[in-house]
C-alpha cells in the first residue's frame, strides 16, 4: 500500500477535475494512492453538445451512464485508477434543481445564475442524492475509509462551496464518515482515523483577478460580475496551497473529457451557462481538521497565487511525512 493515500468526495462526475485536477494528477504522478469518491452520476446535468442533448433526463435520460465513460476518460487524463461511485453507480441520483422537473430554465438555460441558495436548490425526488439519509450514505463511505486508510481527505464545506444540493450532502456525508470511521463501535472493519480534513477552495482575489482577465481575453465565453457571486474565500480563510501547474495539461485533458459538460478554450473553459472560468494549475484548500504542517509564502498572483501576501501549506500531506 502506497505510504500517503489521499480521498476525494466529489458530487458529480466533472467536479474532481475543475475543483481538484491538477491536484490529484500531480499525486498520482508522485506516486501517492488518488482514489476518488463520486456521489451521482450527474444524470440531470444540462447537455452542451448539441448532438447529444437526446442524452438529456427529459428526453432518454441516459445521460448517467455517458458521464460515466466521461469519467473513466478523466480520470485516466489524471492519472487515478482507483475510483468509486458512493453505493454502486447509480445508488443515488443527480439531485437536480428543486421546481424545474420538465428542465425548462426560466429565460432560457443560463438566462439567470443559481443563487446557491439550498432551499430553492434542492430536489425531493426519493432516489435524489440530496434526500439520502446521510448517516446510510455515510456508512458507505466508511466502508471506503476503511478499505484504503487514506491519510488526507478533501470534499467542499457546509455551503458545497456554491450551494449546490448534491455538494451540501457530499459535504455532510464525508464529515460524518470521516468521524465514523475513527469509531470502534460503528460497523464491521478496523477502524482509521483520517488525519486531515480539507475543503476545496477558490480565493475570491483569484476569482476577480480571472474575471478581469475574461474580460479582456478574446473568446467565446462570458466574464462573470464576481462582485454578485455569493460565494468564494478571503485570502486569509484559505490554508493550503497545491502548486500543480506542470499538471494542468493533464487538468485541462479531464476537463475535456467531461465533453456534455463543459467547453474548453485553454486556459479557460466554461460550463452550459458560457460564464468563462480559469482551469487553475495552483489550487487551494482550507484545513478543517488535522495539524497544518509547514508553511511557506504563497506562488505570486501572475502563476495563480493568491492576491494577498499569505503563508500556506503546500503539500495535503504537510505534517503527516
Amino acid at each position: 500500500m502506497s505510504d500517503r493515500r489521499l480521498m476525494l468526495v466529489h458530487a458529480h462526475p466533472d467536479d474532481e477535475s475543475i475543483g481538484t485536477g491538477a491536484t490529484m494528477a500531480k499525486y498520482a504522478a508522485e506516486g501517492a494512492h488518488v482514489t476518488l469518491v463520486t456521489c451521482t452520476l450527474g444524470e440531470e446535468g444540462e447537455v452542451i453538445p448539441p448532438e447529444l442533448a437526446h442524452l438529456a433526463s427529459d428526453r432518454d435520460d441516459a445521460l448517467g451512464p455517458c458521464r460515466i465513460g466521461e469519467l473513466d476518460a478523466a480520470c485516466k487524463a489524471m492519472g487515478v485508477d482507483d475510483h468509486r461511485f458512493l453505493g454502486g453507480p447509480g445508488r443515488w441520483r443527480d439531485s437536480g434543481m428543486m421546481g424545474v422537473d420538465d428542465h425548462r430554465f426560466l429565460g432560457g438555460p443560463g438566462r439567470w445564475r443559481d443563487s446557491g441558495m439550498m432551499g430553492v436548490a434542492a430536489n425531493d425526488r426519493p432516489q435524489a442524492f440530496w434526500q439520502a439519509d446521510p448517516d446510510e450514505a455515510a456508512a458507505e463511505l466508511v466502508k471506503i475509509i476503511r478499505e484504503v486508510r487514506p491519510q488526507v481527505m478533501v470534499t467542499y464545506d457546509e455551503n458545497g462551496f456554491y450551494g449546490h444540493p448534491d455538494h451540501i450532502q457530499a459535504h455532510r456525508v464525508a464529515w460524518r464518515a470521516f468521524a465514523l470511521a475513527a469509531d470502534p463501535g460503528f460497523g464491521e472493519g478496523e477502524p482509521w482515523r483520517v488525519a486531515k480534513f480539507y475543503y476545496t477552495a477558490t480565493a475570491r482575489s483569484v476569482m476577480l483577478r480571472t474575471a478581469e482577465e475574461i474580460g479582456e481575453a478574446e473568446i467565446a465565453f462570458a466574464a462573470e460580475n464576481v462582485e454578485d457571486v455569493p460565494f468564494g474565500a478571503q485570502d486569509d480563510e484559505i490554508t493550503t496551497e497545491v502548486d500543480a501547474r506542470p499538471y494542468l495539461v493533464n487538468k485541462l485533458d479531464a476537463l475535456r473529457a467531461h465533453a456534455t459538460q463543459i467547453m474548453v478554450d485553454a486556459p479557460w473553459f466554461a460550463l452550459s451557462n458560457n460564464i468563462g472560468q480559469e482551469a487553475f494549475g495552483v489550487e487551494h484548500f482550507i484545513l478543517r481538521s488535522g495539524v497544518m504542517g509547514a508553511t511557506s509564502p504563497s506562488a505570486p498572483i501572475e502563476a495563480g497565487g493568491l492576491g494577498e501576501p499569505h503563508t500556506l501549506e503546500k503539500d495535503l500531506f504537510a505534517g503527516i511525512y
